[in-house]
């Protein structure tokens, strides 16, 4: 079973390759080519999917205008990536896949990404969740870190929480205040609790 890496450097068994990735609101420009100085390792060789995991990851979160109500993930196939996730403006979905075909290598990208609806509905539950789980008790210490690490996606009144929390305490904070919001059809909890 392959080991899979989040951004945060914990490790998670699953069956393929994926990586949870985050981002913070900051601007609406494509960031320079996301070439490194490192050259890739050939691609039959054993580290060459870790290297190429590294420099996606990389490519991702220095893209500058993802938010809290953004979720990224991705899968490697040899020279290969699938994009997974959500983004809440369509302009980001073709942004992530032309940030990772920059990357030395990358033979091909095929981009799943969905493209949340923008109605004011969703935007409504989007700013009550969001002020629901950060201002929640406890939580006060996800707010302050440059990239928030629990991910609100909403879709047509559905929230999914995706990201990486501190405990299973934080994790069924996160659950509880989400599922108080008014409005809200539903509320899944894939928050992943950080191992030690």
């Amino acid at each position: 079973m392959r080991q899979a890496r989040s951004i945060f450097g914990r490790r998670m068994n699953t069956g393929i390759l994926s990586v949870l990735v985050t981002f913070a609101l900051v601007g609406t420009a494509i960031p320079a080519a996301a070439k490194t100085s490192q050259q890739a390792p050939a691609l039959n060789s054993g580290n060459y999917e870790a290297w190429l995991s590294n420099q996606v990851r990389h490519a991702l979160v220095t893209l500058p205008y993802y938010s809290v109500f953004d979720n990224l993930e991705y899968r490697i196939d040899g020279n290969n990536v699938t994009l997974l996730g959500q983004v809440l403006f369509p302009n980001n979905k073709e942004d992530v896949a032309k940030a990772v075909k920059r990357i030395e290598g990358v033979q091909s990208v095929n981009n799943q990404i969905q493209e949340l609806p923008i109605d004011p509905f969703d935007q409504q539950i989007r700013r009550a969740e969001f002020r629901s789980i950060y201002d929640a008790p406890g939580m006060d210490i996800y707010v302050i870190r440059s990239v928030q690490p629990i991910h609100i996606i909403v879709n047509n009144g559905h929230v999914t929480l995706e990201g990486v929390v501190r405990n299973q305490t934080d994790k069924n904070i996160a659950g509880l205040y989400a599922n108080r919001v008014a409005n809200v059809f539903s509320v899944s909890n894939n928050l992943r609790v950080e191992q030690s």
